[in-house]
């Protein structure tokens, strides 16, 4: 078993719900990011088959479900953040299209970024009224969830995703694997 500052992305192997749920989102979380990293823009850019889905733009569609899912959802706020200043237009896709024009430097950027607001955030949450409290998010007819239901329903997304980003990794230069290495540390967009 290896020391924690070589893997800090592991949930714990005993803890609480917080710090396992929080766990498996954050390890969950530094997969994708190592499955992204340091890529230039055609790595960023490139496609499987007949599927429009990329990295970059899996990148900048994790990147707003992080701001959406600890802003709308949480409290509900605005998405903020940089969406407006980026041109987004509010449809479900947005992101995924335009994520073809921007560069590596930004991607990466926008992803950091919202995982750091979205860690704030959540803290926040969690220390204001645990996983049980009600959230903003609801059903038609009223009912609310909790924050336990919006952490969960994150790490299902990245798990989607992240398997996403297996597929597209590989294709793009053979990189597989089901965790970062020992001491892996993001490095973001490949240089020269």
């Amino acid at each position: 078993m290896s020391d924690a500052n070589d893997r800090p992305w592991e949930p714990p192997l005993s803890g609480t719900e917080v710090e396992h749920l929080v766990g498996a989102l954050d390890r969950l979380r530094a997969t994708f990011r190592w499955k992204a990293d340091d890529l230039d823009t055609t790595g960023l850019r490139t496609r499987v088959g007949a599927s429009t889905l990329t990295l970059g733009g899996l990148l900048k569609h994790l990147a707003m479900v992080e701001d959406h899912t600890f802003t709308g959802k949480l409290r509900g706020e605005p998405i903020g953040g940089p969406w407006a200043a980026l041109g987004w237009d509010g449809t479900n896709d947005w992101e995924f299209t335009s994520a073809g024009e921007d560069s590596p430097e930004l991607l990466y950027a926008l992803w950091d970024a919202a995982v750091d607001r979205s860690r704030a955030r959540l803290g926040r949450a969690l220390a204001e009224g645990g996983l049980d409290q009600p959230v903003h998010a609801s059903t038609p007819d009223g009912r609310q969830a909790s924050l336990r239901r919006l952490v969960c329903d994150l790490i299902e997304e990245y798990g989607r995703h992240t398997g996403h980003a297996d597929l597209l990794r590989e294709a793009v230069d053979g990189r597989a694997g089901e965790d970062p290495p020992a001491r892996w540390r993001a490095k973001g967009p490949a240089t020269g």
